[in-house]
């Protein structure tokens, strides 16, 4: 042990002489500003580096920069900054400063990349499909918000669940919430660890903090591990060092359908960015946002029960078993002519007594059970459901946002940096799952520290989630019915008692009077029957508006009062004790995470390497997840590194690269994810670029522990110990399918699995004579162990019970799809492009009962034309137009949604989105006006998620 340390004490002495002999070289300061050429202001942020050397600067608020090199004269300088023509100076003299005039211009394919390769690089030679929103598009965006913007980029779409919830996917397998797609934040993962899904923007990143976003649609996982299956969504934060002092954004405008309970109101948006560094050295930032707003609202009101013959397309309030989309409560159904049969057939009750009655009178010709069958609709036909209420009377729309982040960081030298980083958010939303959930005072934090260089980085960080008031609006619904009326014991028995009494008078009236006038007891029990079902409607309304006679209206201190109860209770509660809807989650994420490039050892190639360490802590207060044989919820554990090479090829035209990934999860088998790409570039600016990678997705948190009783199922986790916990590996159960079939089946389980997908992918990227910039992909996927959720019964002696529970799908999902973009650089730097993209489930066919979930329409495409600064006006214009075609949406939201006959359609939609601004360069003002959705044209993105429809706004922006 001495020996090893007293060679640590060496190597470190060697490193400190190194150092020292480095620096005690000659130094040579260069100072110099850079302004722009148009308006003759000063340019922070430009980075300055000498050519062929690591040294470099970054302009300060003033525009000035200083330089200290090593390097012998002449030198070249290179200043470079998104949106400018990069410009080179050759530096004689440091005794003279360096002045420079940046111009700026239409930038086509010269965007560099990151998240590609883990490593910096032109766009062009991506060895994947990229996209990127750099801070110059994002002020330009026709979008209130970056975040809305991500939907014109090609291949990209969003899920808008609220105005601040929007969940973003590529390529197929969409959903609210996508745990397919990987989002960060500056390195972090942002997803709330209990739910192992992005919370789009609440916790993040302010408009003025935004630097630019990446985004890879398709399999990620060979180089970010987990659930990037699907794509990978980078968002990074600007660096104190390069964008320095004060700045503020002020946003207000209004939200307009005529479908919400108040057509036209209001919102506000602030932002506040204050950065400064000191001596290139020490810097420090720290950004607020806040929005507020009455949220767009969820109000479908056509029938999803399919119940009593009925579907979207025929259903309404009339259907006794009425299962509105956006009402809720009733989602609670019985069948009442199954409910009602054994007192209808057993005298001694008022019923049973008065069919009896009409059977003796018949001397027996006609039995109870005729009788019944007469006057009741037939067993297909006769499912009740209770009163449901609104998701406007249930759901919290006041919508509010306050965000909170702080860095500071510390530069040992030029290229090695310390930062600590702390990001708050808070507020009210609303998210759609297998429930409208109203995420109410929700808090989460992410909290990191850092070392990096060019050539590698060290992070560990925490995500802390608390769900605060959080709570299910449809369990909130089903909870209020309850504590009013409870279903079995009251509501339903004074349902099928008033509508009984009135189908057996009725019946019994005409019967009499027939035979009173000389009919056979055939023929008056035919005119019975007849007049019975004729008054069927009838009788569903009176029973139902005896059955809600005193019901808790919305907005009255008793319906307050029931629902404030209901809310306070931990989901989910039970009908003898009263429903719970409140949703508890206080799960963290812990990472600890390095990436090292050799890119300083190794020059014949490219080399990296890296690994992480992850633990999820679940707490959900013992009301969601499964606990130990302790009493004590569960911690994950995972871990995963991964290597990846690259080599230059005929003079340097050809790019190869592999990377392998190795993941382990605590409860399932080791994961490896490879990825080879090539990259040819000829003429330059021409690259074909082809890859083949893996990517998985290890089962969510909730699909490994939940344990969860629902009116309609007990959601249970797919791993072992909670199929045997509830005896689910006997004879006795049956799968929901086998039943409905009429040929009950015991179910087998097969082991639990990660998803996992295998990538192909061909794509070409070119830029045409500095003007037209061209990127066109062509894709097939191939899942499998696709996850889905199997409905199983278990019967016992007392009854049955429903489980709903995830599994793999047995076979592959095979996907496929393409797109292409296209940007053109006119005269005058105005710019005109547009994209589409195609997405197919190729074997659809063959999927039989299962519900893929694929969720995407098969066109989308976008198209838009602007101008950054007409005429060196400072004036500039956006205007863009994004549609997709209808397609079918299935989902578990309030009880399965069966896909027959296009049931679930999301229908399509365009949108125009346009904006104005105007730049005052001495006060540095940005003035701002635009609209999204600006014709009106109201849409929905997902089922059971709200109406969109426009979203106008002015903006006054200071120092942008």
């Amino acid at each position: 042990m001495k020996l090893t340390r007293q060679k640590h004490h060496w190597l470190i002495i060697v490193f400190l002489l190194l150092g020292h002999l480095t620096y005690g070289q000659t130094q040579r300061t260069i100072t110099g500003t850079v302004v722009n050429s148009s308006t003759s202001q000063a340019m922070p942020g430009v980075t300055v580096s000498v050519k062929g050397a690591a040294a470099g600067a970054v302009t300060n608020n003033n525009g000035e920069f200083t330089i200290k090199t090593s390097r012998s004269l002449p030198l070249t300088l290179v200043f470079t900054y998104i949106g400018f023509s990069t410009q080179e100076v050759t530096v004689t003299d440091t005794s003279a400063a360096v002045n420079i005039q940046l111009s700026s211009t239409e930038i086509l394919g010269q965007e560099v990349v990151v998240s590609a390769s883990r490593t910096a690089q032109s766009i062009l030679e991506s060895p994947v499909s990229i996209e990127k929103l750099d801070n110059r598009a994002i002020k330009a965006t026709p979008a209130p918000t970056f975040y809305d913007a991500l939907a014109n980029m090609k291949g990209i779409e969003l899920s808008t669940q609220s105005l601040t919830f929007k969940s973003v996917n590529t390529r197929g397998f969409n959903s609210n919430g996508n745990t397919r797609m990987l989002q960060l934040i500056d390195g972090m993962d942002n997803q709330a660890p209990g739910l192992n899904f992005s919370v789009g923007n609440i916790v993040g990143i302010t408009e003025l903090d935004m630097d630019n976003v990446e985004v890879l649609p398709g399999a990620a996982s060979a180089l970010y591990g987990p659930n990037a299956l699907n794509g990978i969504v980078l968002l990074n934060s600007k660096s104190p060092f390069q964008y320095q002092g004060l700045s503020a954004i002020v946003k207000s405008g209004i939200l307009s359908d005529d479908g919400r309970s108040k057509g036209t109101t209001g919102y506000y948006d602030v932002a506040v960015r204050y950065a400064k560094a000191f001596n290139d050295k020490f810097a420090f930032k720290i950004n607020l946002g806040y929005i507020k707003a009455d949220d767009w609202q969820a109000y479908d009101d056509r029938d999803q029960s399919l119940l009593n013959g009925y579907d979207l397309k025929t259903g309404n309030r009339i259907n006794p078993g009425y299962n509105g989309v956006n009402t809720y409560g009733d989602e609670t159904n019985v069948n009442m002519y199954g409910a009602l049969k054994p007192a209808a057939l057993t005298p001694g009750n008022p019923l049973g007594n008065g069919i009896a009655a009409l059977s003796a009178a018949t001397g027996g010709a006609i039995t109870p059970e005729q009788i019944y069958k007469a006057f009741m609709p037939d067993s297909a036909r006769s499912f009740v459901s209770r009163t449901g209420y609104n998701e406007r009377d249930l759901a919290d729309y006041d919508t509010k946002n306050l965000k909170v982040n702080a860095a500071l960081h510390y530069r040992f030298h030029s290229n090695l940096e310390l930062l600590a980083q702390g990001s708050y958010g808070t507020g009210t939303t609303v998210y759609t799952g297998a429930d409208r959930y109203s995420i109410k005072n929700f808090r989460m934090g992410q909290y990191k520290i850092e070392l990096r260089a060019d050539n590698f980085y060290v992070r560990a960080y925490t995500t802390q989630e608390r769900s605060g008031d959080s709570y299910a609006v449809g369990t909130l619904g089903a909870g209020i019915n309850e504590a009013w009326s409870p279903s079995a014991s009251q509501w339903f028995p004074e349902y099928f008692g008033n509508y009984a009494t009135q189908g057996l008078t009725a019946f019994s009236t005409v019967f009499q009077q027939s035979l009173q006038s000389g009919q056979t007891p055939a023929q008056a029990f035919a005119a019975a029957t007849a007049a019975a079902q004729g008054g069927s409607t009838q009788f569903h309304s009176a029973a139902r508006e005896f059955a809600d006679r005193g019901r808790l209206i919305p907005g009255t201190p008793q319906f307050d009062e029931a629902a404030g109860k209901v809310k306070n209770k931990p989901i989910p509660g039970d009908v003898a004790t009263g429903i719970g809807a409140k949703f508890t989650d206080k799960t963290n994420l812990y990472q600890g995470e390095f990436m090292y490039n050799f890119k300083n050892q190794i020059s014949f190639m490219d080399l990296m390497i890296g690994g992480n360490y992850r633990v999820y802590a679940l707490n959900s207060d013992k009301t969601i997840f499964a606990v130990d044989d302790n009493g004590d919820e569960f911690r994950i554990n995972e871990y995963g590194g991964y290597v990846q090479a690259g080599k230059k090829l005929l003079n340097d035209n050809l790019k190869l690269s592999a990377a392998l990934r190795y993941d382990k999860n605590e409860n399932f088998e080791g994961q490896f994810s490879p990825r080879l790409s090539a990259v040819y570039t000829f003429l330059k600016t021409h690259n074909i670029r082809t890859s083949f990678q893996t990517g998985f997705r290890i089962p969510h948190c909730q699909d490994q522990y939940i344990d969860l009783l629902t009116p309609q199922a007990r959601l249970l986790g797919g791993l072992p110990f909670l199929r045997e916990r509830y005896g689910l590996n006997g004879p006795n159960v049956f799968s929901l399918e086998s039943i409905q079939a009429g040929n009950p089946q015991p179910y087998t389980f097969r082991e639990f699995k990660p998803e996992k997908v295998e990538a192909f992918e061909i794509g070409y990227k070119s830029l045409v004579a500095g003007k037209l910039f061209i990127d066109a992909y062509v894709y097939t996927n191939t899942f499998k162990n696709f996850n889905g959720s199997q409905v199983l019964v278990k019967v016992t002696q007392t009854g049955q019970e429903v489980y709903s529970i995830p599994v793999n799908y047995q076979n592959d999902l095979k996907s496929w799809g393409w797109a292409l973009g296209l940007d053109y650089r006119l005269p005058a730097n105005f710019t005109v492009g547009g994209n589409v993209s195609y997405n197919k489930l190729r074997n659809e066919d063959e999927l039989g009962s299962f519900q893929a979930m694929y969720n995407t329409p098969r066109f989308r495409y976008n198209l838009n034309v602007g101008n950054r600064n007409i005429a060196q006006s400072n004036f500039g214009f956006n205007i863009s137009w994004r549609w997709q075609e209808a397609f079918v949406w299935s989902s578990s939201f309030v009880g399965p949604l069966v896909r027959v006959n296009n049931l679930g359609e999301i229908p399509a939609y365009g949108a125009l989105d346009a904006q104005v601004s105007k730049l005052f360069p001495k006060p540095k003002v940005t003035i701002k006006i635009g609209a999204a959705n600006l014709t009106g044209n109201k849409y929905i993105q997902s089922w059971g998620n709200p109406t969109v429809g426009t979203q106008a706004y002015a903006s006054v922006g200071y120092n942008l």
